[in-house]
């Protein structure tokens, strides 16, 4: 977690630590469920609570949280995953209005799979269990975007550098997805 205190004045703070683990909500463990809350959600509650005195003090200040999709949508498996994203959520937009008027903005980026390691270790457990090969979890993840790809982190950090950016001065409270549309599948299929 972010220590409670910086050195020097952080203008940009960008929440991008994480931890993605999947089980159904019978086997999630009390020890999976508190990870996922103290790394995605505590985690970027100390590191914002930390940074924003000098960024309010300075009249200026962009605070980024790497959230996600799931944070939006919700997906089998992922309960604690997607209950610690969709704080993540609760917590940008409730900032977001909370310093609206102080030249500080708070947006979450909501990625997609995105080509990490983070999702190569999603892959791997898939292949432990179902025995389906590295490639064919690949294939499954990709075509959960209609572009039939993963998202690049080049992607990802392009949309942070606009929301950390002059031009990004009037988006505020926002969850941008970058997911090739996969959240309009998941919403069609709800209808």
């Amino acid at each position: 977690m972010c220590a409670r205190g910086f050195s020097s004045d952080v203008d940009i703070l960008v929440n991008n630590a994480g931890v993605a683990e999947s089980a159904t909500l019978a086997n999630t463990t009390d020890e999976l469920w508190h990870r996922h809350l103290a790394i995605n959600l505590t985690g970027t509650f100390y590191c914002t609570r930390a940074a924003l005195p000098a960024m309010l003090k300075n009249g200026w200040g962009r605070v980024i949280n790497i959230s996600s999709i799931a944070g939006k949508t919700g997906a089998p498996y992922i309960t604690a995953y997607s209950a610690s994203k969709h704080g993540v959520m609760g917590l940008t937009r409730s900032l977001a209005m909370e310093v609206g008027a102080s030249g500080v903005t708070v947006n979450a980026i909501c990625p997609g799979y995105v080509d990490t390691e983070m999702v190569s270790r999603g892959i791997d457990r898939i292949t432990t269990r179902t025995g389906r090969s590295a490639e064919e979890a690949l294939e499954s993840l990709k075509r959960m975007s209609p572009q039939n790809r993963l998202v690049t982190s080049e992607e990802v950090a392009a949309i942070a550098l606009l929301l950390a950016s002059e031009d990004g001065r009037g988006i505020n409270g926002q969850g941008l997805n970058i997911d090739g549309g996969t959240v309009l599948i998941l919403m069609s299929d709800m209808l």
